[in-house]
């Protein structure tokens, strides 16, 4: 390409300022949000990882009991009886830090003879460890942290001076324990001293008793070589088994846990996508306007001799320079944004799923460079079809004004049949049966492109229908309102179909968090059915395997005013397909009326239930094990492995990886475990529930923590947890409603710019700046009206999509479709006043624009 040419499109740039800058201000945008949440997502991970890398170390395998681990005795006989050297026991847990709120430590009881070989970190143990060794194992209550969190926590074991400390005050289920800090860990490197930042490392008789595990074991960690070697180890080891035992993959375990949380990231990303779509409808308004704008000089240069390459070459170039720059800026502010999106992230899993603690955002390469070949690639898509048709054109043809909405009013019928075809196409993909969330998304996509495809036959249909019903009583401002937007056809259709789509999007998700809220809602008034609920705080919101005191559980249940109590015990059991929440329950009679059965009857499901050994599951368990009624589910007790057959299958909206439920009599005879997860308390007629609750709450020590509340309050906390977890989403609509706005801000910019002659002839023909003002706004907001119009069925059919195949498949749950009509009503005046604000300038500056000026080439 010449340097003349290169002069020329600079020129171009630097004299449009505001264009090329909304340009770039909506990709960075756009970019911003995928950054920010793929930064977000990969730190979650990435302290996932480092979490398990600081516990499970080199092991290769692991031996893995029940709820409550394995005994204790299993490690004498692999040392012993079979001859197995390679091998750690380990307990471990959850707990809190209660003067460090929001601060969770993993507690980590080792012993240290037989750490080396599978924890190399233990043996960067300084400036105490060595010569407290004795006192790390014989003393009780006293633990090791890294360097790095003995500072954060404002702890000194090196100096006797009063007002330092050397204790941290962690709390285990509802019972708090001051545990002495006697070393500190020097990590080796940036990715242990990541590794270390929650770790409480005691030895294994003081993790017993923190834990309330005392003779048992969590796991044992083995290192087994490759080969028939190994085999020959692990057949060794299974050997000296017990039946409610057994040998898995370290790894395996890791990952299984891992790919609890696919489907939410998964979720995440494909919304933050959505800005970036928006945000190329942006890149292909300001190029299509760069176009219209030098269709003259185009067409000049193309008469000189200039080939079509060449403009196309211009074109893309520009297009990449504005790429480049919107992504450097979108990938700072991503960054920025990433900060406050990953406490967001980290929060919801664990609210979800499992604990984890992200003190710190982690860069990477990847992420990065992933985020800019986002922002270039969809910066050179957008700018295509804006390139080819500068190059297409005859020159004659471009120097006619009018030709670019000639074509596009002939493009019409066409893009409206591509776009008939592209909704049949994703509905068919849709319909497929398969539970591939990246067929699904890539289905919603296609779906929303045919949408948007639509857009410009629709608004010429609406807009006609509209001035032939209204068009005697509108006078020459309404008709003008309507004859602008149907003749700019090109500029005002790409500016509508990107608010539509970003308003759609608000609409869509609205309805589907507000589907899901109503749903939970009715299933809380329908399984909350006790007056009292009582349960230890836990890590996970959702998930709480701590257990009561017993004293406590006799004294609640002995309480004045307390008619029946049923017990809940929760925890997590091997099965062969994976971990498996199990909820083992004792039941007044009036509860059992309030699970709701989709498969079976409950005048069968519940004597089974209580006498034949049977199990019921939620409804998200059943669809991601492919289970149905007289199935059998498989999992491995304190008497081995034994398969429960399937009574029923209930609705549950508690746990998105499904639960196994079973009597309390059955539990206790496979399991061991007779500990107490939560109570739920029936009161007496004549007791009022709030003075009852006052009361127990009296007989709590003051060293124990227990959550007592009404059934009314466990509601409301659930569904505050509920709309929590829905933050991250939120945040999300209003990002990528900020680069709707942005685009529509463009395209308004640049139709009214377009208009420049059309508005001077207006001038001078007599209309005042007022008449100007309230024209350009009048257009403005009726493009915002149809925008909002037009977002409602695709919005509802977004809905209908996200609420009956992607939630289904994500999570395997099934929603009631709630259609608010408040919710569609807010989406037309979203799109009113962000159309209305984004004219205002335009108006204000065109309005103030003298004729003279205006014509001065005519």
């Amino acid at each position: 390409m010449s340097r003349l040419l290169w002069r020329a499109s600079l020129r171009y740039l630097l004299h449009h300022p505001w264009q090329i800058g909304l340009s770039l201000v909506g990709v960075a945008l756009g970019v911003a949000v995928v950054v920010a949440i793929d930064l977000a997502n990969s730190s979650a991970q990435r302290a996932f990882f480092l979490s398990t890398e600081s516990v499970v170390g080199r092991a290769t395998h692991q031996i893995v009991g029940g709820s409550r681990g394995i005994p204790e005795d299993i490690f004498r006989a692999l040392r012993i009886e079979a001859g197995v050297r390679l091998a750690a026991p380990v307990v471990e847990g959850d707990v809190a830090a209660p003067e460090h709120p929001g601060r969770t430590f993993r507690l980590f009881g080792i012993d240290p003879f037989a750490e080396a070989p599978f924890r190399p970190y233990l043996a960067g143990m300084r400036s105490g460890v060595q010569s407290d060794l004795v006192a790390f194992l014989t003393q009780p209550a006293t633990g090791i942290v890294s360097r790095g969190t003995g500072r954060q926590l404002g702890l000194d074991i090196n100096t006797q001076q009063q007002n330092t400390r050397d204790s941290l005050l962690i709390r285990v289920g509802s019972t708090q324990h001051s545990v002495k800090i006697i070393a500190l860990l020097e990590p080796s490197g940036e990715l242990s001293r990541q590794a270390l930042e929650n770790l409480l490392v005691t030895d294994i008789a003081t993790a017993q008793e923190l834990l309330g595990m005392t003779g048992r074991l969590s796991r044992i960690d083995l290192s087994i070589p490759s080969g028939e070697r190994g085999e020959a180890v692990l057949a060794k080891v299974a050997s000296v088994l017990p039946p409610g035992a057994e040998v898995r993959s370290a790894a395996a375990r890791s990952q299984s846990v891992a790919q609890m949380t696919r489907a939410f990231s998964l979720n995440l990303t494909a919304l933050s996508l959505l800005a970036l779509i928006v945000g190329m409808f942006l890149i292909y308004n300001t190029m299509t306007f760069s176009v219209v704008q030098r269709r003259s000089l185009i067409g000049m240069l193309r008469t000189l001799g200039v080939t079509r390459a060449e403009i196309f070459s211009l074109i893309l170039a520009e297009a990449a320079l504005i790429g480049v720059l919107g992504t450097a800026v979108g990938i700072l502010l991503g960054v920025i944004l990433a900060h406050g999106l990953v406490q967001l992230v980290t929060q919801t899993i664990t609210d979800l799923y499992f604990v984890v603690s992200v003190r710190e955002l982690t860069l990477t390469w990847f992420g990065l460079l992933k985020g800019l070949g986002l922002g270039l690639g969809a910066t050179i898509v957008a700018a295509l079809a804006p390139a080819l048709e500068a190059t297409t054109a005859q020159p004659r043809a471009a120097l006619n004004r009018s030709s670019l909405e000639t074509q596009s009013q002939r493009a019409v019928p066409r893009a409206a049949l591509a776009g008939v075809c592209l909704l049949l196409f994703g509905g068919g993909l849709l319909l497929l049966p398969s539970r591939d969330l990246v067929l699904s998304f890539g289905a919603l996509f296609v779906i929303f492109l045919g949408c948007v495809l639509l857009v410009p036959v629709t608004v010429v249909v609406l807009l006609q229908g509209l001035q032939v019903l209204v068009g005697s009583r509108m006078g020459i401002l309404g008709r003008l309102c309507i004859r602008g937007v149907v003749a700019s056809l090109s500029r005002t259709a790409v500016a509508i179909a990107a608010l539509m789509v970003a308003v759609s999007v608000t609409v869509g998700v609205g309805i589907m968090v507000e589907s899901f809220r109503q749903t939970v809602a009715y299933w809380l008034e329908s399984a909350l059915q006790a007056d009292i609920y009582i349960s230890p705080p836990g890590m996970v919101s959702r998930w709480n395997e701590q257990t009561l005191d017993p004293d406590l559980v006799a004294r609640f249940s002995a309480a004045p005013g307390v008619d029946s109590v049923n017990t809940y015990r929760r925890v997590s059991v091997e099965s062969p397909t994976g971990r498996v929440q199990l909820v083992a329950l004792a039941l007044d009679a009036r509860q059992s009326t309030s699970y709701r059965f989709i498969e079976g009857a409950p005048g069968t499901i519940w004597p089974a239930f209580e006498d034949g050994q049977a199990v019921i599951i939620s409804e998200p368990y059943a669809y991601h094990h492919e289970l149905q009624l007289e199935d059998v589910v498989r999992l491995r007790t304190d008497r081995g492995q034994h398969a429960f057959r399937v009574a029923g299958i209930f609705v549950d909206y508690g746990s998105d990886q499904g639960l196994v439920m079973m009597s309390r009599k059955t539990y206790e005879q496979f399991w061991e475990d007779r500990g107490i997860s939560s109570l739920g308390l029936y009161v007496t007629p004549e007791h009022d529930v709030a003075t009852l609750v006052a009361s127990l709450r009296g007989l709590v020590a003051a060293e124990q923590e227990v959550l007592i509340g009404s059934n009314r309050a466990l509601r409301e906390a659930s569904l505050d947890i509920f709309d929590r977890t829905f933050t991250i989403t939120s945040v999300l609509h209003l990002l990528t409603t900020a680069v709707a706005f942005v685009g529509v801000l463009s395209a308004l910019m640049a139709l009214q710019l377009e208009r420049e002659r059309e508005l001077g002839v207006l001038r001078a023909t007599g209309f005042t700046p007022r008449q100007v003002w309230v024209l350009i706004t009048a257009q403005t907001g009726l493009m915002g009206f149809v925008s909002g119009l037009l977002a409602l069925p695709v919005g509802m059919l977004l809905a209908s999509v996200l609420v009956f195949v992607i939630n289904r498949r994500s999570f395997g749950w099934t929603l009631q479709l709630e259609i608010l009509p408040g919710l569609l009503v807010e989406a037309v005046v979203l799109a009113l006043v962000a159309a209305f604000l984004a004219g205002m300038y335009p108006a204000f500056k065109m309005a103030r624009t003298s004729p003279a000026v205006a014509l001065r080439e005519e």
